[in-house]
C-alpha cells in the first residue's frame, strides 16, 4: 500500500488524490509551525487573557469562605460555641455547593459548545454570565417573603455556570496555540492564576474588614456593607478581561479540523505567530478555500472513538483523577474557615471584628505557604519532569499527609503542627493533581472532542466537590474521619493516573490516537473530474 504522498511523488495519484495529498501536507506543515513556534508576545497575550479569567473564577469562588461568616453576623439565627451569630449548617453548605454545582453544568455545556460553534465564538460569554451573577449577589436583598441566603444560592449557581465554562475554553485555547515545548508551562501559568485569585479574595477581605473596623465594632449590622463590597469587587477583573476575550482569534486547529478550512488556518497561523497579529477574526465564508472531508464530530463518531479501549481509558483516567482531586481540594479550600476555627487558630470569643481578621489572616497563610509555591514548582517542572510523575507523586504524598492528620488528629490539632501539615497538603495539591488534572485533558484528545472531553473531566471533578461538601456538612466536627476518607480517595487517584498517557513533549495530534498522514480524505463537493477541470 502506498500513501497519498508516495503516489503524488510517483505521479500515480488521480487529480483529486493529488489535491488531497497537498492539503494533508499543508495541514501537517501548518501544525508544525504552531508546534515549533518560538515563545512570543502573542503567547503572553493568550496567557494573560485566559489567566485573568481564572483569577476572577478563584476570587468569586473562594470569597465565600469569609462571606458566609459575614452573612452569619448579619442574618444568622443561631450562635456558635464562641457566642457569635452564624448561619445554619445547611445554609452554609448550600452557599458553598452552589458554585461547584453550577460549574458542573457550565463545563459540560461550554465544553460541547466550544467543539460545536468554535472556541472564539463563545469565549467571553462565560465572563458575562459571571459578571452579571456577581453583581446580582452584591445587590441581593431580604424581605418578608424573600430569604437573602436562598437568593445568593441562586445567583451563585448562575455564576458557577460561567465559572465552569471558563475551564474547557481557556484550557483548550491555550493548548491549541502553544508550542509543544512550552505547552505545559503556558497552561500552568494560566491555571496558576487561581492561586492569585484565592490570595486576592483573602487580602481584599482583610482590607475591607480593617477599613470597616470602627463601624463593625460599633454595630455588627455594618458587616452587611463589607460583604457586599468584597463580593462586588469581583466584577472588576472580569470586565477588564471581557474585551480581550471577545477579540481572541479562533484557534487554527478548530479552523482546520472542525471548520475544515486548511487554507484559512494556515493564514491565521502566520498572522498570529509571524506577524504577531491579535485582531478580530470575522467568520467570512466568502474566502475561496475548499472545505475538506475529515473526521467530523457526531454522536455516532463520539461513541465510535470512545468505544476504543485506548481512548475510553484516557477519558476515565482524566475524569476520575479530577473527581478524586476535587473531593480533597474543595473540602479544604471551601471549608478553611471551619477548619481554622476547629483547631482554634486565632481563637477569639464574641469579637466579630477580630474573628474576621483572624480568618482572613489564616487563609492568607494557607495560600502563601501552600497554593502559590505549589503552582510555582509545577510551572518549573511540568515540561521537564512530565505530567504523570507530578500527578502520581502528588496523590501519594497527599495520601500520607491525610493519613497522618486523620489518625493523629487529636494530638496534632492541639499544636501548630496541624497548620503546618495543612499548608503542606495545599502545596502538594497544587504541585500535584490540581495542576495536572487541568492540563492533561486539554492535550490528550482530538481537536473535535478536546473541549468536550475537558468539560467532562472537569465536571467529574465538580461532582466530587458537591458530594464532598454535603459529606463534610454531615461530619463537620469529625475532621479526623474526613481526613481518613480523603487519604483513601487520594490513593485511588494514583491508580486512575496510570490510565492516562504522558503528554509531555508530544504534539496534540500524536496524542489523539488517530492517523495524521491521511487525516483529510477528500474535498467537499469535488470529484476527480471537477478538480481536473479546475486545474
Amino acid at each position: 500500500m502506498f500513501s497519498d504522498t508516495q503516489r503524488l511523488a510517483d505521479g500515480q495519484a488521480s487529480p483529486l488524490r493529488q489535491k488531497v495529498a497537498i492539503l494533508n501536507e499543508r495541514r501537517r506543515t501548518a501544525l508544525a509551525e504552531i508546534d515549533k513556534a518560538a515563545f512570543s508576545g502573542f503567547h503572553v497575550k493568550i496567557c494573560l487573557v485566559a489567566g485573568v479569567g481564572f483569577f476572577t473564577d478563584a476570587y468569586d469562588i473562594f470569597t465565600i469562605n469569609i462571606v458566609t461568616v459575614m452573612l452569619g453576623f448579619v442574618y444568622g439565627a443561631i450562635k456558635d460555641d464562641k457566642d457569635l451569630q452564624t448561619l445554619g449548617p445547611w445554609q452554609i453548605t448550600g452557599l458553598k455547593v452552589a458554585t461547584p454545582a453550577g460549574s458542573l453544568v457550565g463545563q459540560l455545556l461550554f465544553g460541547w459548545l466550544a467543539d460545536t460553534l468554535g472556541r472564539k465564538r463563545i469565549y467571553g460569554v462565560e465572563l458575562i454570565i459571571m459578571t452579571v451573577a456577581t453583581f446580582g449577589q452584591a445587590v441581593s436583598g431580604q424581605g418578608p417573603g424573600l430569604n437573602i441566603v436562598y437568593m445568593l444560592i441562586v445567583w451563585r449557581v448562575i455564576m458557577g455556570v460561567g465559572v465552569g465554562g471558563d475551564y474547557p475554553l481557556s484550557a483548550v485555547i491555550t493548548s491549541e496555540f502553544a508550542s509543544t515545548r512550552t505547552r505545559g508551562r503556558l497552561m500552568v501559568a494560566v491555571f496558576a492564576c487561581q492561586g492569585w485569585g484565592q490570595l486576592a479574595a483573602s487580602l481584599v477581605g482583610l482590607v475591607v474588614v480593617v477599613a470597616f473596623k470602627d463601624a463593625i465594632q460599633h454595630s455588627t449590622t455594618q458587616v452587611d456593607y463589607a460583604w457586599r463590597l468584597v463580593v462586588g469587587l469581583g466584577c472588576i477583573p472580569a470586565v477588564i478581561a471581557l474585551y480581550f476575550r471577545l477579540t481572541v482569534p479562533e484557534t487554527p486547529r478548530f479552523t482546520m479540523d472542525i471548520a475544515r478550512n486548511v487554507g484559512r488556518a494556515a493564514r491565521d497561523i502566520r498572522n498570529a505567530l509571524t506577524a504577531g497579529g491579535y485582531t478580530v477574526y470575522v467568520d467570512d465564508d466568502t474566502i475561496d478555500e475548499p472545505r475538506v472531508s475529515a473526521p467530523r464530530a457526531s454522536s455516532g463518531d463520539f461513541l465510535t472513538y470512545f468505544s476504543r479501549l485506548e481512548n475510553l481509558k484516557v477519558l476515565f483516567g482524566t475524569a476520575y483523577s479530577w473527581f478524586a482531586l476535587d473531593v480533597a481540594f474543595y473540602i479544604l479550600a471551601l471549608n478553611s474557615n471551619t477548619i481554622l476555627t476547629l483547631i482554634n487558630f486565632g481563637d477569639v470569643y464574641g469579637d466579630v471584628y477580630k474573628s474576621l481578621v483572624h480568618l482572613c489572616e489564616g487563609n492568607i497563610i494557607l495560600t502563601l505557604a501552600g497554593y502559590i509555591p505549589g503552582f510555582g514548582l509545577s510551572f518549573l517542572l511540568i515540561d521537564v519532569w512530565g505530567r504523570k510523575p507530578i500527578q502520581i507523586m502528588g496523590f501519594i504524598v497527599l495520601t500520607i499527609l491525610f493519613w497522618i492528620m486523620g489518625f493523629d488528629y487529636t494530638n496534632i490539632s492541639q499544636s501548630g503542627n496541624f497548620m503546618a501539615l495543612l499548608c503542606l497538603a495545599n502545596f502538594f495539591l497544587n504541585f500535584g493533581p490540581n495542576t495536572t488534572t487541568f492540563v492533561v485533558p486539554g492535550e490528550a484528545f482530538p481537536t473535535r472532542y478536546r473541549s468536550t472531553a475537558h468539560g467532562i473531566s472537569a465536571a467529574s471533578g465538580k461532582l466530587g466537590a458537591v458530594i464532598a461538601q454535603f459529606a463534610f456538612a454531615g461530619a463537620t466536627y469529625r475532621v479526623d474521619v474526613t481526613l481518613k476518607v480523603l487519604s483513601f480517595v487520594m490513593i485511588t487517584g494514583v491508580f486512575s493516573t496510570l490510565l492516562i498517557p504522558e503528554t509531555n513533549q508530544r504534539t496534540l495530534e500524536d496524542l489523539s490516537n488517530e492517523d495524521q498522514e491521511a487525516y483529510i480524505t477528500g474535498i467537499v463537493g469535488r470529484t476527480d473530474e471537477s478538480v481536473s477541470h479546475q486545474a
